[in-house]
């Protein structure tokens, strides 16, 4: 994690005094005052004289007060400086480390089923909501096969150089045959090894244009249909979201109901978090995105920890995090997402 450059100086007792606020933030979510400060502090200050740090830090824009006579919390800024110039990263803990590793073991299984298992217990784990960004298949490819399932529908089944094996369902006019499967799959591999899947797509849908193949029709159609499903379009590789009723276990108000729904509808669009998840393309290791930082979470308050992973060439290829309220323990989820991240790099290589 890269710490900021833009911390704002304080004395000693202020960093202890505003340590000890999102601290109580992050155990209770609820303001904290003077006198519960002062005696939750290592030394001993009155309650009049951690007033005056309060009021010194609210002065800074890095506290809040709720209501007139409440205490304090910290703002999205306040959060901000904390996670970029104060927090102090726990260690993973073992147990954790072997759940994900459990959750990710075994071979023969599908990028996207890999994807899901790990996200799966990084959701559990993190009590968030857990997202995911799979790489759009850019490495060359070995070969492809589409075997029946039943009548209008196939499994495309897709294997990379680097030996990442995925498939897909397939709905198909159910007039298709086996043989029409079986002229697609030798097809397509006669002219899709050594490419990529965009440039196999390029070539093959130019030779469907413009006549240039002895396919009958309805072959042509699975051709189509099957670069179709695996190109996904232009946008880059599919979204995984798991876990979103995590966001609701700390709900208590009406007001955060409405915040959590919005961050819901901006979820199913999704259009906006992979733009933004597609900013870890350009930073190596690990993001945080708080509130207002970013668009997608200005209504709902919400943060997002986020991680690159890599492939053998140590590319950059997707991204895997968690969306949480703004109170997240991050010193627990910083290391958590880091290390799945990690393990996930560690598989696809």
């Amino acid at each position: 994690m890269t710490r900021s450059k833009n911390v704002i100086e304080l004395s000693e007792r202020s960093r202890e005094i505003f340590r000890e606020i999102v601290d109580a933030y992050v155990e209770t979510g609820e303001p904290v005052g003077s006198r519960t400060l002062s005696r939750r502090l290592s030394v001993s200050l009155s309650p009049a004289t951690v007033r005056n740090v309060m009021a010194d830090l609210e002065e800074a824009g890095l506290l809040y007060a709720p209501h007139t006579s409440a205490g304090r919390l910290p703002t999205e800024a306040g959060m901000r400086m904390f996670v970029s110039g104060l927090l102090e990263l726990g260690q993973l803990p073992e147990t954790e480390r072997e759940s994900i590793d459990a959750k990710c073991k075994g071979t023969g299984r599908s990028l996207e089923t890999l994807l899901g298992e790990a996200l799966t217990a990084l959701s559990g784990l993190s009590r968030c909501a857990g997202l995911v960004l799979a790489p759009k298949t850019q490495t060359a490819l070995k070969h492809i096969e589409f075997v029946p399932l039943a009548v209008g529908r196939a499994l495309v089944v897709l294997v990379t150089d680097d030996g990442l094996v995925e498939n897909r369902v397939l709905e198909l006019p159910r007039e298709v045959t086996p043989s029409a499967l079986s002229e697609a799959t030798n097809y397509l591999n006669s002219r899709l090894v050594g490419h990529t899947l965009d440039e196999a797509k390029q070539l093959i849908l130019g030779e469907l244009e413009t006549q240039k193949t002895q396919l009958d029709e309805l072959t042509g159609k699975v051709v189509a249909a099957g670069l179709a499903t695996w190109a996904g379009g232009d946008s880059g590789g599919q979204l995984i979201v798991r876990g979103q009723s995590h966001l609701l276990d700390d709900v208590t108000v009406l007001a955060d109901l409405e915040r959590i729904r919005a961050l819901f509808e901006a979820l199913e669009t999704k259009e906006n978090l992979v733009r933004l998840l597609d900013l870890t393309n350009h930073a190596d290791g690990v993001q945080i995105f708080i509130g207002a930082e970013n668009d997608l979470f200005r209504v709902s308050g919400c943060s997002m920890v986020v991680a690159p992973y890599h492939n053998s060439r140590e590319q950059i290829v997707g991204a895997i995090g968690v969306i949480g309220p703004t109170r997240i323990n991050y010193a627990r989820i910083i290391p958590l997402v880091d290390y799945t991240a990690k393990v996930i790099g560690r598989l696809i290589g």
